[in-house]
């Protein structure tokens, strides 16, 4: 092999080797017993969570329908998802009939949500314990029927042309009860908490990825190869 510039060649070459080194050290557990990619990724979920908390939110809008008494029939998917379901609008106050996979749910439309909301702050703060305590079973299990007891409801308060009302729900639901559910387990973070890791991650991301970049670029101009127009 005829090398044109062997300082360029084996400066690439020199370069990839440590890039490559640099990169062995990245897949081992040592940030906290995780490896880079694995704390970075904890990390930006963390942050993610952390500019997701829309409870106050969410609080403020169920309050506003304290007193709004609601008679709606649900239809669950089986007995046993019905079951689950009941327990959980009981827990509200709501007065709750259950025959087979139908649920006949009458109480106040505000204090069904706003149970919904103090489960959902729970869990969005990793407190499953008390969501087990109030219904028994998994924490996880629980805020999921809540989820199909809102979607249930919303379609049957559209069916009664209470679309004011519905639409609080969705927004319960997708601002509440699916953030808290995604993120269980994760411990919420402000990006200014961590802001100088942040950047650092960042920037090292685009060095590493030039860094790369030329050792590539020099190997090849040192063996010869030129790009040309």
């Amino acid at each position: 092999m005829i090398i044109a510039n062997k300082k360029e060649f084996f400066g690439g070459g020199a370069l990839l080797v440590l890039f490559f080194a640099v990169l062995i050290v990245m897949f081992m557990p040592i940030f906290k017993g995780l490896n880079a990619m694995e704390y970075l990724d904890d990390l930006y979920n963390s942050i993610s969570k952390g500019s997701a908390y829309y409870i106050p939110e969410i609080q403020a809008v169920a309050s506003s329908l304290e007193g709004r008494a609601v008679d709606v029939a649900l239809t669950m998917d089986d007995p046993q998802q019905a079951a689950m379901t009941a327990a959980l609008l009981a827990g509200s106050g709501a007065a709750v009939e259950t025959a087979g996979a139908q649920l006949r749910v009458r109480g106040d439309l505000g204090g069904i949500l706003q149970q919904c909301v103090r489960d959902t702050d729970d869990m969005y703060y990793n407190r499953g314990a008390l969501l087990t305590k109030r219904y028994g079973g998994d924490a996880r299990q629980s805020l999921y029927h809540w989820w199909i007891a809102c979607r249930k409801l919303d379609n049957a308060l559209k069916s009664q042309k209470l679309f004011k009302e519905a639409t609080i729900v969705a927004l319960v639901v997708q601002k509440g009860v699916e953030t808290a559910y995604n993120y269980y387990t994760i411990k919420p973070q402000k990006i200014s908490d961590r802001l100088s890791v942040v950047i650092f991650s960042l920037l090292f991301y685009v060095v590493y990825t030039l860094w790369y970049g030329f050792s590539i670029m020099f190997l090849f101009e040192g063996w010869g190869m030129k790009l040309e127009h």
